[in-house]
C-alpha cells in the first residue's frame, strides 16, 4: 500500500528524496494551489498535476527534464520560419489567453507535452491558480501573433533564472516551437540559467532537452536561485528576432 504525505495548512512539503518511484515523482497530495504555497514548490523543484475531480497531487519526477539554453536544436523548418519573419514575437503580452488556449488541448502529460491524446490537466482552479501567479510576476507567457490572432504560444512559472515550463499550444505549424525559441534567445540575451521542461517526451527531446538526476536538478535550480537576476527581464516586451 503507497503511504502518501497529506499536505497541511502550511506550506511545508516532505522531504524531496521520499517522492515515490512509481509513479514517478509523486511526493504529496492536498493543500490548495495558492500563490504561496505555488511558490514554495516551485522552489523546491515541485509542481502540481492532477486531473479534474482527483486531489491535488504534487510531484517532483527523478530524471528530470531540462533545457541547456545553448542545447536548443532548431529544425530546418523551424529555421525556414524564423527567417521569414511571418510571425510577431511578445513576452507576457496576453498571459490569460496562452494558458486558456493550452487549456483546450488535448494532452498526455505535464511539462511541454505533446498534442496528443488523453483529456487535459488543466483543469479551471489550475487556470485560476496560474492566471493569479501571473499578476504577481510569478508566470509568464510567450505570444506568436499573426497580426492581431494569437497563433501559438506557451506559458510557465518563473524562478528568477529558470523557467519552469507548463504547456504550449499551436494554431499554425510550429509557432509553438517559434514561441520556445523566442523564449530561448530572450533567456540568452538576459544571461539567465536553463527551462525545466519537467517530464521528457520525444517532442522536447527533438529540441533539445535531456534528462539529469533529481540531485543535479535540485542543485542546477538552487545556484541559480542565487543568481541577481533584475525582475524587469520578465516584464512584458516585445521578442526581437
Amino acid at each position: 500500500m503507497i503511504q502518501l504525505y497529506q499536505l497541511d495548512s502550511s506550506y511545508s512539503f516532505p522531504p524531496i528524496d521520499s517522492a515515490l518511484t512509481e509513479p514517478n515523482g509523486l511526493l504529496a497530495f492536498g493543500g490548495d494551489l495558492s500563490v504561496g504555497r505555488l511558490a514554495v514548490a516551485y522552489q523546491q523543484g515541485v509542481f502540481p498535476w492532477f486531473s479534474q475531480g482527483e486531489p491535488i497531487l504534487w510531484w517532483s519526477p527523478s530524471p528530470r527534464a531540462i533545457l541547456e539554453l545553448n542545447q536548443f536544436h532548431c529544425s530546418k523548418s523551424l529555421k525556414k520560419l524564423i527567417n521569414k519573419q511571418r510571425y510577431r514575437l511578445t513576452l507576457n503580452h496576453a498571459f490569460d489567453q496562452v494558458i486558456d488556449a493550452c487549456a483546450q488541448i488535448r494532452r498526455k502529460a505535464t511539462g511541454y507535452s505533446s498534442e496528443s491524446e488523453n483529456s487535459t490537466w488543466i483543469t479551471p482552479s489550475m487556470i485560476k491558480a496560474y492566471k493569479q501567479l501571473h499578476q504577481f510576476g510569478l508566470a509568464s507567457s510567450v505570444e506568436v501573433w499573426d497580426n492581431e490572432k494569437l497563433v501559438g504560444g506557451l506559458y510557465g512559472v518563473t524562478q528568477g533564472a529558470v523557467f519552469c515550463g507548463e504547456s504550449m499550444f499551436h494554431r499554425a505549424d510550429n509557432t509553438s516551437k517559434l514561441a520556445f525559441w523566442g523564449l530561448v534567445q530572450h533567456m540568452i540575451r538576459n544571461n539567465l540559467a536553463f527551462i525545466d521542461c519537467q517530464l521528457e517526451n520525444p517532442h522536447l527531446s527533438s529540441l533539445g532537452c535531456k534528462n539529469i538526476s533529481r540531485p543535479a536538478f535540485l542543485k542546477k535550480l538552487n545556484d541559480a536561485q542565487q543568481l541577481d537576476i533584475n525582475r524587469s527581464v520578465w516584464q512584458s516586451q516585445p521578442i526581437n528576432y
